[in-house]
């Protein structure tokens, strides 16, 4: 690991937990569609990347999700279960954050919607107070694993990429950071976010 000035970490199931199956659960009931299908139908496809760039409304994404998993559903029965999804704080890692941020910048990047957005803004107040800034795709209009969404973190936050180390979940991200000139660790676990501070001094 080479000199370090800043770390950026993903939020979903880094410093926060979250599960679509919940959402996928809270839907059934609503569709004709049996359990396996739904999640099969259901997930990264291209409405909902457009969703995370902020490019449509909540009630577009709901209305392709109600045609896509043939829901009966209205809106606020597809939103309480796409804003369902998450679980507790993953308190270690935002503890290691808060001594980290004593010693260097930290902020967060989060490929994420402005539904979800107010859900964890209002649930989990520590998130906002434990980063010098909150990156969402949705605001910037670009999304991890993308090149040009790292770089324009690092441009807003003045460090050069090979200088921020970057922490998230999935494989894909990580690899996208690191083919942007980032460091990157990918989190399974809270041990990891802390092996790697270790690391840091």
């Amino acid at each position: 690991m080479s000199r370090v000035d800043a770390l950026l970490f993903d939020l979903g199931n880094v410093v926060i937990e979250f599960d679509f199956e919940l959402a996928i659960r809270h839907w059934a009931p609503f569709s004709t569609l049996p359990l396996r299908e739904l999640r099969e139908r259901f997930g990264n496809d291209e409405p909902y990347r457009q969703f995370e760039r902020g490019e449509i409304t909540p009630a577009d994404y709901y209305d392709g999700l109600r045609r896509n998993l043939k829901l009966s559903a209205i809106d606020a029965q597809i939103a309480e279960g796409w804003n369902g999804i998450f679980g507790a704080e993953i308190t270690e890692t935002l503890d290691a954050i808060e001594r980290a941020r004593k010693h260097v910048p930290c902020y967060a990047f989060s490929n994420t919607n402005a539904e979800h957005q107010r859900t964890w803004n209002a649930a989990y107040p520590r998130i906002a107070a434990s980063f010098d800034r909150v990156f969402l795709s949705s605001d910037i209009g670009m999304r991890k694993p993308e090149a040009a969404a790292f770089l324009h973190i690092a441009d807003a936050i003045g460090v050069a990429p090979s200088n921020i180390l970057f922490f998230d979940d999935l494989v894909e991200n990580v690899v996208g950071a690191v083919a942007a000139g980032l460091q990157a660790v990918q989190v399974r676990s809270p041990a990891d976010v802390r092996e790697a501070l270790a690391r840091l001094n």
